[in-house]
């Protein structure tokens, strides 16, 4: 880039190092020669201040993750990337949000964990807390082609500038693409090139208008950078791949995603394929309502570790909204575009119906009952395919005077064709929640209860009706008195039966249980296997 910018005190401590002829990949690079960024682009880029005595550049990959360069936090960068996990030896400060470093947006934390990849330059960096209001960047999941445009943005030197406060990039070319590396040739300017600060730098897809990140930038030749000494004719750059790498940076940063929450706070639970189709590798997602208004999505995981079934969560909706007004909440499938929806009684008594949800939002909004009407006394709530040919979810309600209802094919007949399943007075008040699930390997939902005994029962096909071969899966007494949101999905299996039981507790716990296969549910021993995510 061509800008000029005053130097600071402490570059003068910058490695100084130098690509050696026949080495070219023995000195990691650090900056881009090229243009200013604008104001506001590639926010998600960020600057690492190590010791007061290195710079180097990298991605913000989640709210408190950035991935950059292994070699940044190499003792000696020229002898190899490999470094060692957890807190970083000398401090370390991110700078991220900020285009131009004099300027005030964006944010500086602190580094306080490395998660080094270990077979080749990448390192995970966690921050000490999670910036908010930058979008971080995408991981593109498809390999580099040869001959394709590719973009490099870094805060290194420039040609004519020994510590830019601004943001450059410049267009390179794809070169040969190896199993962990692509080799990149500038493209615009064409005398472009990586120099000292550039070293974990993003590389760039930018195509349809969508950005992905696909590299990091990792060693250089230097032609051209301010402080070489002109006789460097070799061109051309390094990048190390993370087309690759989606699934150990998401299990990476999903460590930390549920216990930033205080889930306490958790009002409402539903799951459901909310973000796109279900897949042989997709989890369930995770909608829930907060005592404040808000509203969140976790998205479900594409990777198989039970330990993180979420890699993000999407704010949908801030403190103070209608959120608020919920009083029951599910999830289920009410058209036929592959993915799910919410229904949700209002404390108006309004029933409604979205018939879609995602990162942008709410989708679709159907009324199924106005304010004031009947719905005001209905008092749980659970969606599922109870009826066998059913081409969307059902509806089963539990009413306050402890009688239940059926409403087939919600999504087409609203809730219009009721069947009632059990008279008031019938024993029902004294459940406390009610799931569908596939439990029992039939064809059709399962109906969940959660009594306020601490039992918890099965029965199959939503029939409510008698015993009917219900399954009893935790005894009278058992501490699931203390279960205060239950929700049920599929977070273990992608594809499988929707059987895993997630908890969230009356304390500040979740937790979830791994379904069994469909028919083996234990009888009176309780749940098998739980797994504790927060707490």
């Amino acid at each position: 880039m061509s800008g000029k910018g005053p130097r600071v005190a402490w570059i003068a401590g910058l490695i100084a190092g130098s690509v050696a002829t026949g080495a070219f990949t023995a000195v990691p690079a650090h900056a881009v020669v090229g243009d200013a960024a604008k104001d506001g682009q590639y926010a998600s880029t960020a600057k690492l201040d190590i010791g007061g005595k290195r710079s180097c550049t990298g991605t913000l990959v989640e709210s408190q993750w950035v991935l950059t360069a292994a070699s940044c936090f190499a003792d000696d960068p020229a002898q190899g990337f490999r470094i060692t996990a957890g807190a970083p030896k000398q401090r370390t400060t991110v700078t991220v949000g900020r285009t131009d470093l004099t300027a005030t947006g964006g944010a500086t934390v602190d580094a306080v964990e490395l998660v080094p990849r270990g077979d080749r330059d990448l390192v995970m960096v966690k921050l000490a807390k999670p910036v908010t209001g930058i979008a971080p960047a995408s991981l593109g999941t498809a390999a580099p082609r040869q001959g394709e445009d590719l973009r490099v943005a870094g805060f290194g030197r420039t040609k004519d500038e020994w510590a830019p406060t601004r943001l450059n990039t410049a267009a390179f070319g794809a070169g040969s693409v190896a199993a962990t590396t692509v080799d990149l040739a500038a493209k615009a300017p064409s005398d472009a090139a990586l120099c000292k600060g550039d070293m974990g730098g993003p590389v760039l897809r930018e195509a349809t208008g969508t950005t992905e990140l696909v590299a990091v930038a990792t060693a250089s030749w230097q032609n051209g950078c301010w402080g070489t000494d002109g006789t460097q004719t070799r061109t051309g750059a390094v990048a190390t791949r993370v087309d690759d790498l989606s699934d150990w940076v998401q299990q990476t940063y999903a460590r930390t995603l549920l216990g930033r929450r205080g889930w306490g706070d958790a009002v409402h639970l539903a799951s459901g394929y909310f973000t796109g189709e279900p897949t042989g590798k997709r989890r369930m997602d995770l909608f829930v309502a907060w005592k404040d208004g808000s509203a969140s999505l976790f998205q479900g995981a594409d990777y198989n570790d039970p330990k993180y079934p979420f890699t993000r969560e999407i704010q949908l909706e801030g403190a103070g909204s209608y959120w608020k007004n919920a009083v029951a909440v599910t999830a289920g499938r009410y058209t036929d575009s592959g993915t799910d929806g919410l229904t949700v009684r209002w404390n108006n008594g309004k029933l409604s119906t979205y018939t879609h949800v995602d990162e942008k939002g709410f989708h679709e909004e159907k009324t199924l009952a106005e304010p004031g009407s009947w719905w005001s006394h209905a008092r749980l709530i659970t969606s599922g395919r109870f009826s066998a040919n059913a081409l969307r979810d059902d509806l089963i309600v539990l009413w306050e005077d402890g009688s239940t209802s059926m409403y087939t094919d919600t999504g087409a007949n609203g809730v219009k064709k009721e069947t009632q399943l059990t008279l008031k007075n019938d024993g029902f008040k004294n459940a406390v929640q009610i799931n569908a699930g596939e439990f029992t390997g039939g064809k059709t939902a399962d109906l969940m209860i959660r009594w306020n005994d601490g039992q918890t029962q099965v029965f199959p096909t939503g029939d409510t009706k008698g015993d009917h071969g219900r399954v009893q899966i935790t005894p009278v007494g058992y501490h699931w008195t203390h279960a205060a949101q239950i929700t049920v999905g599929n977070f273990t299996k992608p594809g499988g039966p929707l059987n895993d039981i997630l908890v969230r507790w009356d304390t500040t716990d979740l937790s979830y249980y791994p379904g069994v296969e469909p028919g083996a549910i234990p009888s009176t021993r309780g749940p098998f296997g739980e797994v504790q995510l927060v707490g």
